[in-house]
């Protein structure tokens, strides 16, 4: 036998004993997940999360909202985070040095004036320019933070400092949440015995062609762009089949910045948000994560797996792939940042799972592939492929991820049943079908670009993230504005 041939065979080996290894953790994260979620339903389902209102020990918490350049969406957003249902809790809107209307917006739309505060600088961050609250005392409860740009990590770091409470949400300005998500989020907080819950997540689902009136959610629909549907089939499949078992397992490093209820204290000893890298949200908790295990202290990140916040996603594949390679670059950059965490086990089952699987199967499963894709494709123009080990592969990989997806759906509709028309549904199950021919093989380049960003072109920035807008308070609404008729 030759040496090249020994090559192929081993390669071929490796493909095969990674895929399986994949999907059997995919399938163990699954199974996981729905006795997770079925128990969860069933302890939650008579509680009063109202009775939470009076109570003396439910958390005081901050909600914190960084904004650049959000004009099209940030009036409508600010008043649905002042209609939260909860008793103790303030706005902190963050103007991150937006060259847009953003700031003069909000200051029209809720009578703001600019007063002096004074800001504990705990967390050393660019130059706050002006704080401003409200003339109406029926935002009193309002802030807003106008400051140098610095970015999102930055933004969100002089909220902290601004921030009066014990607790803190972040939350993109760009996203709607449910009325009681903040009861929700904190009720682990409150149920917290031996260990310190340190963070908080929810379900993040798409408002993409949803209806929006006087800041919230009144009807569901599956958003009207080909690109959203089928990040539909992925946020479904991420925040109900995968973050719930790592929850379980005490292995959760990421929680959305789209929404997190966090630990002012262990937060701030962290020393906040860092601001030199793009994922910020997932740098923050395995931060803290460390900082507790550090100091031995037991603690826990808990998960909440009602659809509690509804964010806009990208409906163009500009836009969508500057997200998708932030994503990407965040991840890696993470991880380098906390290497130490790489099989230790002087951190638990987070260094000993959950880095290890992040490292193997969120990072390096797109290289992984488009080495195959290369490697099958040299050896077939040399007329040397192993046709039939292709298709095998193929096969199993396609039908695989339409079986996931439709657990995922199907599990969605026994659940929470979001989306209440069955013709929703039925294109949900269409598109499982296509998304792995029309729609992965984007994902996959804009994973490896987001490679070549971070390694090659040593790009740090976020790019433009633009969105559309929904609500009441859209595009329509923007252009009769700036034309002085809104």
């Amino acid at each position: 036998m030759s040496t090249i041939e020994t090559i192929r065979i081993i390669f071929e080996k490796f493909i095969i004993t990674y895929a399986i290894c994949i999907a059997l953790f995919y399938i163990f994260l699954a199974i996981v997940s729905v006795f997770v979620l079925r128990a969860y339903l069933r302890r939650n389902r008579f509680v009063d999360y109202e009775v939470m209102l009076s109570s003396p020990f439910a958390p005081s918490i901050s909600v914190i909202a960084p904004a650049y350049n959000e004009e099209n969406t940030i009036v409508e957003n600010v008043r649905a985070l002042l209609s939260l249902f909860y008793h103790d809790f303030e706005v902190v809107i963050v103007n991150d040095g937006s060259n847009d209307h953003s700031l003069q917006w909000v200051k029209d739309a809720y009578d703001l004036e600019k007063v002096d505060f004074a800001v504990n600088y705990r967390i050393e961050t660019r130059e706050i320019r002006g704080i401003y609250k409200s003339r109406n005392r029926s935002f009193s409860n309002l802030i807003v933070v106008d400051k140098q740009n610095g970015g999102k990590a930055d933004a969100l770091n002089a909220g902290i400092n601004v921030s009066g409470k014990d607790y803190f949400v972040s939350i993109d300005v760009d996203s709607i949440i449910s009325s009681d998500a903040l009861l929700k989020l904190a009720k682990p907080f409150m149920e917290a015995k031996e260990r310190r819950i340190i963070a908080t997540g929810g379900v993040i689902r798409i408002a993409n062609s949803c209806v929006i009136e006087g800041g919230e959610l009144v009807s569901i629909r599956l958003p009207g762009s080909f690109l959203a549907k089928f990040q539909v089939l992925e946020y479904t499949r991420a925040f109900l089949m995968g973050r719930m078992a790592w929850s379980k397992l005490n292995g959760l490093l990421l929680i959305s910045g789209a929404l997190g209820l966090f630990d002012k204290e262990v937060a701030s000893k962290c020393g906040g948000y860092y601001p030199k890298t793009v994922g910020e949200d997932m740098e923050l908790v395995v931060r803290m994560r460390r900082y507790m295990a550090d100091n031995n202290k037991p603690y826990r990140v808990a998960y909440v797996p009602d659809p509690l916040c509804w964010t806009e996603v990208p409906s163009t594949f500009r836009v969508l792939g500057r997200q998708r390679s932030r994503w990407t670059r965040g991840t890696i950059d993470t991880l380098r940042i906390h290497r130490k965490l790489f099989f230790n086990p002087r951190y638990g089952r987070m260094g000993l799972f959950s880095y290890p699987y992040w490292f193997f199967f969120e990072w390096l499963a797109p290289v992984v592939e488009m080495v195959g894709l290369c490697y099958f494709i040299l050896i077939a123009l040399f007329g040397a492929a192993n046709w039939i080990f292709f298709f095998i592969i193929l096969g199993f990989v396609y039908f695989f991820s339409i079986t996931f997806s439709t657990y995922a759906i199907l599990y969605e509709e026994l659940t929470f049943h979001k989306y209440e028309k069955k013709w929703d549904v039925f294109r949900l199950f269409l598109y499982s079908w296509i998304e792995p021919i029309l729609f992965h093989p984007f994902i996959l380049f804009w994973a490896i670009k987001g490679n070549f960003d971070y390694f090659i072109a040593g790009k740090k920035g976020w790019g433009n993230m633009r969105r559309d807008g929904f609500g009441e308070f859209n595009s329509k609404t923007l252009r009769k504005r700036k034309k002085g008729k809104g």
